[in-house]
């Protein structure tokens, strides 16, 4: 149900295209999505080059450091995705990541996902997702077996949530053809799928999801977002081509749109309430409008009710509004978020947010397809719209060359300002022979957030982040528990890489983990004084991943003691004092005190 019958929808856009001049970015999306002339006019991207752009920061960054330590962490997982020849879509997109802890211990685990060959292939492999505890030493063991982890079908992304409330945290596995909840029991996991009723349309392609508290009852709801209409038979007669290539992985403009799904957690089963909600989304002709890639939840309005961003590939973004009775409205035409600085829809991946400037500036970044900048919106105010400052926030000129999928914000360096990482990498393995300023396999892109400079982020060039890679799902996590935020990205057809974060650094750091006796953290608001820095529990972000359910802060050269205010996902708020620096805290909800300059600030809005 859009906010706007399709007709206004048409107006508002055609205003925005009349008010720039977008002709040249429209035929750049709907002509050359694969292919721009070698020689084109780049006013934003400076220097051919094969791949990603890089260039010099203008002020003095940090020297980052990450050290692949994939192999001697004992990851050994290979994702497959079950491309013989024929070029269809599902094999290009990869598989999704999640860092949690399954086993209560402490220490974040690795889950990877995996799609698998497809089922008419003669002895086909079956999905072979790997679930890898985290031993605490810097290893990881393989526990899939042990465990009862299973995952059948082809593979796409994570979502990690307690729905049953009881400590332990269960998964959800989105899929090509039926997505699998596997609850966390004593005993291992048990799939529930059939049972709660979640498990979607056996013929759906299933992406991203997120559990979410959308109606503050104290459980965890779920949203999946679903791609587009897909079987075999519909991308054979798509066809789409390349010039002295042949078959390949074409965009997805033509293939039709998709509806997501809302669930509500209604105690022992889900109810699919995506009509009634308000997030089935009809085009101008009244056809399913989504193609939805990435899912975040995000209070947008800061009124305490989440809301539901959801990148769209090749259509219009969309923002769910929460009207705290139940329903959502698509506002992602009026808020800014459904097309870029020219007017136009992008191939959307990825997606996060930030307060990047530690105040009420909020970004969501969007990684896009090659040849489109990744997005940046920016809100400056919690009623205000927002504008895309990809170009002047110094991230889409460098991203230009980039085709981005999973991107995050995390502070690298702990200096207090949340950095931007992306995973890039082409879909077609034969881009370069077609486009030479193009490459399949690319860098991992790392934004520096200089903080008050001309361009507030600066690419920064690290050794491991610049081997290219065919990168799609990303996640960070403390892995290690060492004080930083280590990465990890996965790879079509490749292994994952574990990133450890080894930045040298006499900036201080904070973890704060939430603990909830009652029910679920995911949706708690934090603010961390006197910085005024902000975080939000929402593990799913990036693209088909999840990162660990913390509170990270780069804290510079402050010294405590803090104050860290809490908005807990009911709408309760807290006050804790901090008097440490440098380790993990955990805060427990009740123990706090009454979070009231907050509070009175809240009930204004």
């Amino acid at each position: 149900m859009a906010e706007n019958a399709p007709t206004g929808e048409a107006r508002i856009r055609r205003a925005l295209i009349g008010s720039l001049i977008v002709i040249g970015g429209i035929a750049l999306m709907v002509g050359g999505y694969f292919i721009l002339p070698d020689g084109d006019d780049d006013s934003v991207a400076t220097a051919e080059s094969s791949g990603p752009q890089q260039s010099a920061v203008e002020t003095n960054a940090p020297v980052f450091a990450f050290t692949d330590v994939t192999a001697q962490a004992g990851i050994d997982f290979v994702h497959e995705s079950g491309a013989y020849g024929e070029r269809l879509l599902p094999e290009t997109m990869g598989g999704g990541v999640a860092f949690f802890d399954f086993d209560g211990d402490g220490w974040q685990d690795l889950l990877m996902i995996d799609s698998g060959e497809w089922p008419w292939r003669d002895d086909a492999r079956a999905s072979r997702s790997t679930l890898y505890r985290n031993l605490g030493d810097g290893t990881f063991t393989d526990v899939t077996e042990t465990t009862g982890f299973r995952a059948d079908g082809y593979g796409m992304g994570v979502a990690a949530g307690d729905y049953d409330n009881d400590g332990r945290t269960d998964i959800l596995v989105t899929a090509l053809g039926g997505n699998t909840l596997l609850r966390n029991t004593p005993l291992g996991f048990l799939d529930v799928t059939e049972q709660v009723g979640v498990a979607g349309d056996e013929a759906a392609w299933s992406t991203s999801a997120a559990f979410l508290d959308y109606d503050r009852d104290g459980d965890l709801d779920l949203f999946v977002a679903n791609y587009v209409t897909w079987s075999p038979e519909i991308d054979r007669a798509v066809d789409y081509r390349l010039t002295g290539v042949g078959r390949a992985y074409g965009p997805p403009t033509d293939f039709a749109g998709t509806h997501s799904y809302l669930y509500r957690n209604d105690g022992e089963t889900f109810t699919d309430v995506s009509a009634p909600a308000g997030v089935e989304v009809l085009s101008e002709s009244n056809t399913p409008a989504g193609k939805g890639l990435a899912v975040l939840p995000i209070d947008v309005d800061g009124d305490g009710w989440v809301d539901v961003a959801v990148a769209n590939d090749t259509v219009r973004n969309f923002l769910f509004r929460n009207n705290r009775d139940g329903t959502f409205s698509e506002v992602g035409t009026v808020s800014g978020l459904a097309f870029d600085n020219g007017g136009s829809a992008t191939g959307a991946m990825g997606m996060d947010a930030a307060f990047y400037d530690n105040d009420e500036k909020l970004a969501i970044a969007v990684g896009n397809f090659a040849n489109e900048m990744s997005s940046f919106y920016v809100r400056r105010a919690s009623d205000g719209p927002f504008s895309d400052d990809a170009i002047v926030s110094g991230v889409g000129p460098e991203s230009r060359r980039a085709l981005t999928f999973g991107l995050a914000f995390f502070d690298a360096d702990r200096d207090g300002r949340q950095d931007l990482v992306a995973a890039n990498g082409h879909v077609e393995p034969e881009i370069n022979r077609v486009q030479s300023s193009q490459s399949y396999a690319q860098p991992v892109q790392l934004f520096w957030n200089c903080g008050d400079c001309r361009k507030r982020f600066q690419l920064v060039h690290v050794d491991a982040l610049d081997e290219p890679r065919v990168g799609r799902g990303l996640a960070y996590a403390d892995y290690d528990r060492d004080g930083d935020l280590d990465l990890v990205v996965t790879q079509v057809d490749g292994p994952p890489v574990l990133l450890r974060n080894d930045t040298e650094t006499s900036n201080h750091w904070l973890v704060i983990e939430l603990a909830d006796n009652a029910g679920s953290i995911i949706g708690t608001e934090l603010r961390l004084h006197p910085m005024d820095q902000r975080r939000r529990i929402d593990p799913s972000r990036s693209y088909l991943s999840q990162v660990e359910p913390i509170a990270f802060w780069g804290l510079g050269d402050a010294m405590p003691p803090f104050e860290v205010d809490l908005r807990w996902p009911d709408g309760t708020f807290e006050t804790f004092e901090i008097t440490t620096v440098d380790s993990r805290v955990k805060l427990v909800r009740g123990e706090g005190q009454f979070a009231r300059a907050w509070r009175e600030t809240a009930e204004r809005q």
